[in-house]
Parts: C-alpha cells; structure tokens; sequence
C-alpha cells in the first residue's frame, strides 16, 4: 500500500500491516502527535512528537510496530501527553511506567532473580542463602535490578563484571558471574529466554586465584609486616590487617566476625557453622595467639559497641566492604602484590617449611581433605594448633623487627 492511498486517520490495521517502505524513511502522522515511521528496510515503529518542560519539540520511540499496535500506541500516546500537560517530563514518566509494567510481569532480571534463588534455598543453608542473594542486591541489581533480563546484552554483562575485576574482587566476581548465569539458564528452560547471555564470558575475566593469592615473598614479608603496623588511616581497619597476618583465616571471615564468637578466657575463635556456609558442617575453631588477643583488646574500644567488630560505616548492622583490606594494601603500595587471601598462602608457606604437620595447618586453614580421608576425619587438633599459632606470631614478632634470617631450618619447639 503507497502512502497516497491512505484514506483515513488514525490509521487503519489495514494500513499499518500494508504500507510499503519508501526509499527515504518517512512518517505518517496518525493524530495527536502520533506518528508511525516506516524505515527502508521494512522496518516500522511509533513515535510521539511532544513538547518539553523546556518548550522545545522532541520525539520519543513508543516501540516497534506490530508488537505495539496501533490501539496501544494511543493509549500510551494519551497518557504521556497528559503528563506533559500536568508539566511532567514524559520521557521520565515512560520509564516509570515501563518499570511498573516489568514488575507486574515478573519480567525484569530483578524478578527473574529471585525466582531462581527461591529455586534453590531448598539446597542451601541459611548462610549460603543469604551470602548469594547479597551479593546480588549488592553488585548486580542495582545496575540491571529493573531492566528487562531479554534485553541484556553480553557487552553488557562483560562491563559490569570488569568493573568488579578492577575492583580486585575476582573470587566475589566469579561467583556473581556464575549466579547470574544460573538465573539465565533457568530463564531458558522455562521458555522465557531463548539465549543466555553470559555463556562463554568467563573465557575474558581474569580468574580468582591468579589475584586473590597474590602474595609478596619471605624475603619482602618484614617490610610488609611494618608498613601493616604503620598504616595512617583508619585504626579498625589496620588492627584487621594485623589480624589477618596472624590468624590465616579468610577475609570474609574476619570481617563477619561477632564479638559474641570469641571466648576471651579460652583464647578462641569460634566461627559457627550457620556463617559463610560452611561445607565441613563444623564450626571451625581458631585459637587466638598472645599477639592476635592483645589486637583484639585495642580494637574492643572502637567496635564493641556494635555485633560486628569491623561494622560498616553506612549502616553498623553490615560488616565493612568486602574491599576494606585490599583497598587498604592498595594504599600502602601493595597492589597486584598481596591480598588478604595471600597471608594464608603465607602462612601455609612458612608453617610448612618449619616442619609442622601437614594435618595440623590445614585444620588451621579450614581445608577439606580429598576423598573418603576428608569424609572421615573431622579432627581440629585445637591443642597443637594452639602451639603452632603461637609459635607463628612469634615468627612475624621477630620478622618484623629484623631478628630472624629467612631460610629452611626445620620446626622450632
């Protein structure tokens, strides 16, 4: 259908199905400021031409034609022209209604979301349940919470995702990025998403342990060791550095930690079961050295006030960023060199070439032995651990003051 055989307006169904492209595009005006463009190549859409808050004439897209039919197309056009008349900007109020409208059909990514994680708390404990959905409403909704998930392109996802890579994030980056791929293929399955736009993403992102082990060697750990202790800004976060030094536990770990979990009379750490997930099904128990309940004793001032011994400084009921500590040693020049994961490689390092058993350290680390030998022994060895954390304190003691030659001299008693 030419557009000089247009007989009426609006425009019919029938001269919207038929009319022919032209070899300009051109729009055709339908009533009211509504037009119907027709492309070249076919293609045909609608747009409202409307008046700013600013008096200046503008158009907006009111979507592709058939999915949006004529019919819609007015009611839409009806509703934006009465924002601008009541001196709302259009363009602000489409985006609202667009957003009201993904959420009334569980279409945003928002949605689809949290209808994989109640898919899967079945299979989690608490803990876990809890750790995935937070790093979802803390890394990934508030960038595409609201957004249609069909409408996320992989260029998109690769963004976001290496904006967490340059955040040094790499082990919390890799589990979102897995989270969210997971919620794609459940999309897929169910008929509502044809393709999954995070599969083969990982072949680009740097992985988490090449980063997050990152570690200075022997020979550079005194310097480190003072810088620690001379750190100039803030006190909780330097005291959780020197704990980390001492204790080889997880990051994670130490800034979740509750001051209702250390028994200060029995020297102990107890992390429970219910925190992180743990796969052991154990508490994990961490004997606190001298060095580590002195650090604990400077800290109580600051943080005791509050559940959490690093609380956020937002919002006290949330542990400090999961950044506080590499960003930290980024500040004292350490970047690409040491994370907070890396003491325990450090640890694991000069334990071992001391000669303590191998049991006794990975017990310390919190390591699952392989196979049925993993299944079976659930042996802390508390009371050699004890020992040997003590001995280890002592250790960085001597290191940082320049008392200790590094070599392999064998286990000290």
């Amino acid at each position: 259908m030419k557009r000089s055989e247009i007989k009426r307006r609006p425009l019919s169904d029938t001269a919207l199905a038929n009319l022919e492209p032209d070899t300009k595009e051109y729009r055709e005006q339908d009533g009211n400021g509504l037009y119907f463009r027709v492309k070249p190549d076919g293609q045909k859409s609608w747009q409202l031409r409307y008046k700013t808050p600013a008096g200046k004439w503008s158009w907006m897209g009111l979507g592709g034609y058939p999915e949006v039919s004529g019919a819609l197309a007015r009611q839409k056009a009806a509703e934006l022209r009465s924002d601008a008349a009541e001196g709302k900007n259009p363009i602000v109020t489409k985006q609202a209604r667009q957003a009201a409208e993904l959420e009334a059909n569980n279409s945003t990514f928002e949605a689809m979301a949290r209808e994989w994680h109640s898919s899967r708390i079945k299979s989690w404990d608490a803990g876990t349940a809890k750790r995935v959905m937070g790093a979802l409403e803390r890394h990934v909704f508030p960038t595409f919470g609201k957004r249609l998930y069909t409408s996320i392109l992989s260029m998109e996802w690769m963004g976001l995702l290496r904006g967490m890579e340059q955040q040094g994030i790499l082990e919390q980056m890799s589990r979102v990025r897995a989270y969210c791929k997971d919620v794609y293929d459940l999309a897929r399955v169910t008929g509502r998403a044809v393709n999954n736009p995070l599969e083969g993403v990982h072949k680009f992102l740097s992985t988490a342990k090449a980063e997050n082990y990152a570690h200075v060697s022997l020979e550079e750990l005194p310097a480190l060791l003072r810088a620690i202790r001379s750190y100039p800004h803030a006190k909780d976060v330097q005291l959780g550095l020197r704990l980390l030094t001492l204790m080889a536990v997880r990051p994670s770990e130490l800034r979740e930690a509750r001051w209702e979990e250390f028994d200060f009379d029995k020297k102990l750490w107890t992390i429970p079961v219910e925190r992180k997930g743990r796969k052991k099904g154990l508490e994990h128990l961490v004997p606190l050295s001298r060095q580590a309940v002195e650090i604990l004793n400077e800290l109580r001032p600051l943080t005791d006030a509050y559940p959490l011994l690093f609380p956020g400084r937002s919002d006290r009921t949330k542990p400090r960023s999961d950044t506080v500590f590499l960003m930290a040693l980024r500040r004292l020049g350490y970047e690409g060199r040491q994370t907070g994961h890396g003491f325990r490689h450090i640890a694991s390092t000069i334990l071992n070439e001391h000669e303590f058993d191998a049991d006794h350290i990975e017990a310390q680390l919190s390591h699952k032995a392989p196979g049925v030998r993993g299944i079976y022994n659930k042996a802390q060895y508390l009371t050699q651990r004890t020992t040997m954390m003590q001995w280890y304190a002592d250790h960085l003691d001597r290191l940082e003051q320049g008392n200790v030659v590094q070599g392999h001299f064998g286990k000290v008693n």
